[in-house]
């Protein structure tokens, strides 16, 4: 992986959250976020943030599919498969479904869906079903919806419930046909009271709340749909995603690994029990058996920072949300000793990447495979000068810069300020942007959605030239505050000027969702 594929895939990684409307964009995760370690709800497990234990439990269906032979025999192919899918869920019904506090008739297919469970509707949306209703967890994302399933949300703009205590008023008044709630960690007072809304699915009686794994969620919210098969398809989708890493990176199997985090100043890791660790284990990596030890009836444990050794297994994936949680791990007096350290094994899960750790649903373990086994090839390939990107994001000063910016240096650094501050007036930016005439419709749109979020800005903190070139590392900030941090991008001394590329430009543009217009 070359230095500018990996950077560019930061870039999309972290930028992949700006969605919906223009620019809506949700940090993960603050200062404040933190909590006492909990066995329901909460924040994904960072460096900052207690470890949660709310999985999401779908998987991502691969969409490709064999050319047909001719169009017409395409269109012949999906009419068929249309009205077969469509006979299949008619004759689905009545269904009856076992779960922790009895069973459940639905009756018909169910066209009005409310999702109770924490990041339960991914696995819904993955079914190709759009609810009326899903419950929030964290991230501050639009209608609760991450990244990865914002394609299968589309237009739609389901009705957000609080991570908080079920507001059973507002759920009845989404009249809903059925109220899925296998993720939901409901009581049987709380079934109660929803059976009396409409149909309601709880979890399995075989396993703890919030512990049913992805497999046997999907497969009861296919029943409960009328869409077993696609349940089905997906899961085995998702096996041959996992066999192919396994075939594909060999050298992962029987190697050790933790998935770590730091609370309240406190190392730790989770169990084999927990999704985090069973995706690694997935890959063909092992969990070590202290851990599940140390963890006893919970899904993780912490360690001193004298104990930190604990840790030292073949690769670390550390999972983090914010500038402080990448400071907590850099900061750990005792690191420095580690052979994961010494060796360069260590990986950084980012904000977003976290987020699809965590969830581990259909649609965001794709993105866990694209973005987090190349680092884990990265890590244990043997060769302790290999650089793995996201670790460089532990080097000290990686987001503060070695000290002020020389002459040049500030030249270039207020040029891409300038150029992406969405206060900044299109005069002050014309300068500094390649074929800025042609691109006046994108800059205001943009200057209109940042006046909504309190300003937009990519604030330098660190540029290194070379030549007429010039990597700016930069801090996204959203009124002020940063949302992510030690980004790159390029910009170019253009005849005695720092000019942004259309292309830089309008990358981060088009994932802003605010395109360039074609040229």
């Amino acid at each position: 992986m070359n230095t500018r594929t990996s950077r560019n895939r930061r870039v999309v990684r972290s930028l992949a959250v700006l969605t919906v409307a223009g620019l809506v964009v949700a940090a993960c995760g603050s200062d404040d976020d933190a909590a006492e370690p909990t066995t329901t709800e909460g924040d994904v497990a960072e460096t900052t943030d207690a470890p949660d234990d709310t999985p999401a439990t779908t998987a991502a269906a691969d969409d490709d599919t064999d050319d047909a032979s001719d169009d017409e025999a395409t269109e012949t192919t999906e009419s068929d498969d249309t009205t077969d899918d469509t006979a299949d869920d008619a004759t689905a019904f009545p269904v009856t479904i076992e779960h922790k506090y009895g069973e459940t008739t639905i009756d018909a297919e169910p066209e009005r869906v409310v999702s109770v469970g924490f990041a339960e509707h991914d696995g819904i949306l993955a079914l190709g079903v759009t609810p009326v209703g899903v419950r929030d967890w964290y991230g501050d994302m639009p209608y609760a919806t991450w990244p990865w399933a914002q394609d299968e949300l589309g237009d739609a703009q389901p009705e957000v419930i609080a991570a908080t205590e079920l507001n059973f008023e507002q759920i009845a008044a989404m009249d809903p046909d059925v109220i899925l709630g296998i993720g939901s960690g409901m009581t049987d007072t709380d079934y109660e009271t929803l059976a009396a809304i409409a149909p309601t699915i709880a979890q399995p009686g075989e396993f703890p709340d919030y512990g049913t794994p992805w497999r046997d969620q999907l497969l009861v919210t296919g029943e409960a749909l009328g869409r077993t098969a696609e349940a089905e398809q997906i899961i085995a989708d998702i096996e041959a995603s996992y066999e192919q890493v396994r075939e594909q990176y060999p050298e992962f199997e029987g190697q050790t690994a933790a998935v770590a985090f730091t609370f309240e100043e406190l190392p730790g890791a989770y169990s084999s029990n927990d999704i985090r660790s069973q995706m690694l284990m997935e890959f063909g990596f092992e969990i070590p058996a202290e851990f599940d030890e140390l963890a006893g009836d919970a899904f993780y444990f912490n360690v001193s920072q004298e104990e930190v050794d604990v840790l030292d297994t073949d690769v670390i994936v550390w999972v983090v949300s914010n500038e402080a949680g990448y400071e907590a791990v850099r900061s750990m007096p005792l690191r420095p000793t580690l052979n994961i350290y010494a060796e360069g094994r260590e990986v950084v899960a980012d904000p977003l990447l976290s987020g699809a750790f965590s969830h581990a649903s259909p649609l965001s373990i794709p993105f866990v495979i694209d973005e987090l086994v190349p680092e884990l090839a990265l890590a244990v390939d043997g060769d302790p000068s290999t650089v793995v990107p996201s670790a460089e994001l532990l080097v000290d000063g990686a987001t503060s810069g070695d000290g002020e910016l020389g002459d040049d240096e500030q030249a270039a650094a207020d040029a891409w300020a300038v150029v992406f501050d969405s206060a900044a007036s299109f005069d002050d930016k014309q300068p500094h942007l390649e074929d800025a005439e042609a691109l006046r419709s994108t800059v205001e749109a943009y200057a209109a959605t940042g006046d909504t979020m309190g300003g937009i800005a990519l604030d330098p903190t660190v540029v290194q030239i070379d030549g007429t070139d010039a990597i700016v590392t930069y801090d996204v900030l959203f009124g002020g505050s940063a949302a992510y941090t030690a980004l790159e991008g390029e910009i170019a001394d253009v005849d005695g000027v720092w000019q942004v590329s259309r292309d830089e430009f309008c990358d981060f543009m088009a994932l802003a969702r605010t395109p360039c217009p074609a040229g």
